[in-house]
């Protein structure tokens, strides 16, 4: 449990954007085309096309995307927004391109390339898979998990702790990563246009733009998180501890400084800044940062989250809020690892659940 690096946490100052319009992704959209059944008979050739209205989007549901993430943490937001919401169905709007179990239809959102077996997917060219690897010379990992040629996420978990007695305590997890073992027979990650996800976050200085162009492109990911925040199980309190652990590993031995942006409609509100030293295990460098308290900010925004009465509606404020992950070698300032995370709340009697996607700029 021994954590031996430092923390700092530099608060945003700028100007938040201000509530307006739904964020959209930059990149090209391409409307769906509209379903054209064809009719029939035994004695007749005769095609007969149907045209299908488009319902109006639901009013509550807009509102609620016009939220910004520091607007729901603000005490005033339940009472001057929430009374006129009805309930409404809910169209997720979902970067997986198939279904998994317990997570809802196909994405309209952020688009992968079309890559087999998701046929469904037109208008993009299909990109071409790297080489085979061989044992000798790439490792297993890349191109299959979140790692680039020099440093990989092992673990990764945003949890609650209660403690039920001096000697025990209860865990929730919002979200999690856990360790795996890929095999070269493990299917690549599968692409994503970063220019889709680029109003997501920060464009200034340090951006995730000037970011990718500085590179190395191989240590760009997108991870897509369904939220687990049905914890009703355990009684949250003055008492309860929210907290982030991560773990890395290299061959090499370095210090690393891990940033991590909260965002909302593409700007940064805080930053958290964490240092850590390498340990030697099993002849691997491996890097904990172990139950790193969560920003009060944090805190309060998943408290008010879970008190919105409908999923549609947590999801609406999730579609624009978003977490940058920036790990760099602190001696070199190289770029090791960057992690775009993206939010929708589970809706799986499994919990949280993810999916990993390689970021690319064809």
């Amino acid at each position: 449990m021994g954590w031996t690096g430092t923390t700092r946490t530099r608060p945003w100052t700028g100007t938040p954007r201000a509530c307006g319009a739904r964020i959209s992704s930059r990149a090209s959209r391409r409307p769906l085309p509209s379903t054209l059944p064809v009719a029939g008979g035994k004695s007749s050739c005769q095609m007969r096309e149907r045209c299908m209205d488009q319902a109006s989007k639901d009013k509550a549901l807009q509102n609620m995307a016009a939220l910004s993430s520091a607007q729901i943490v603000s005490p005033s937001m339940i009472k001057n927004h929430l009374p006129p919401l009805p309930p409404a169905p809910y169209q997720p709007a979902r970067f997986w391109p198939a279904p998994i179990p317990g997570q809802p239809g196909p994405s309209q959102d952020i688009k992968p390339f079309a890559q087999p077996p998701y046929p469904s997917l037109s208008g993009y060219e299909p990109l071409a898979p790297p080489p085979a690897p061989t044992a000798t010379a790439v490792p297993v990992w890349q191109d299959r998990t979140i790692a680039s040629s020099k440093l990989r996420m092992l673990e990764y978990s945003a949890f609650m702790e209660v403690q039920r007695d001096p000697d025990n305590y209860s865990k929730h997890l919002f979200v999690h990563i856990g360790q795996t073992n890929p095999s070269y027979s493990d299917p690549l990650l599968e692409a994503v246009d970063i220019r889709q996800i680029y109003d997501k976050f920060p464009e200034k200085k340090g951006g995730l733009k000037e970011l990718y162009e500085k590179g190395p492109q191989n240590a760009f990911f997108l991870v897509k998180f369904w939220a687990d925040l049905n914890s009703s199980g355990m009684q949250d309190g003055p008492g309860s501890f929210y907290g982030v652990s991560s773990q890395y590993g290299s061959i090499e031995n370095m210090t690393i400084t891990v940033s991590t942006k909260v965002c909302s409609f593409g700007k940064q509100v805080v930053e958290k800044v964490e240092t850590e030293y390498a340990r030697l295990e099993g002849g691997k460098c491996v890097y904990r940062i172990h139950r790193s308290p969560m920003c009060e900010y944090m805190i309060n925004f998943i408290h008010k989250l879970k008190h919105l009465p409908e999923k549609y509606m947590m999801n609406s404020v999730l579609e624009n809020f978003t977490i940058l992950q920036v790990v760099t070698n602190r001696d070199t300032q190289e770029t090791l690892l960057c992690i775009a995370f993206v939010f929708e709340v589970s809706t799986s009697e499994h919990g949280a659940q993810y999916h990993v996607y390689r970021l690319v700029k064809d």
